[in-house]
């Protein structure tokens, strides 16, 4: 199993978890609330995880112009 986390916003991959053995707790999905679960985190038909979350620069250019989050696709 991998956990692929990426940026919602841009794409960019932000790092993988190559591990046979995770548990969400270690992972903090247990802290989520439902909805959350359902927006950020998606597994694939081989097993795999993938955790959709916002990068630095998608972050900090949300940050100083808000009026992006306005926008379907803000920051491709």
């Amino acid at each position: 199993m991998s956990v692929n986390y990426i940026c919602r916003h841009c794409g960019t991959s932000l790092g993988r978890i190559d591990q046979e053995h995770v548990s969400e707790t270690q992972l903090g999905f247990h802290s989520l609330t439902p909805e959350e679960r359902n927006d950020i985190i998606s597994y694939n038909s081989n097993g795999d995880v993938t955790v959709r979350v916002t990068c630095d620069y998608c972050r900090e250019a949300l940050d100083n112009h808000p009026e992006l989050s306005l926008l379907s696709s803000p920051l491709q």
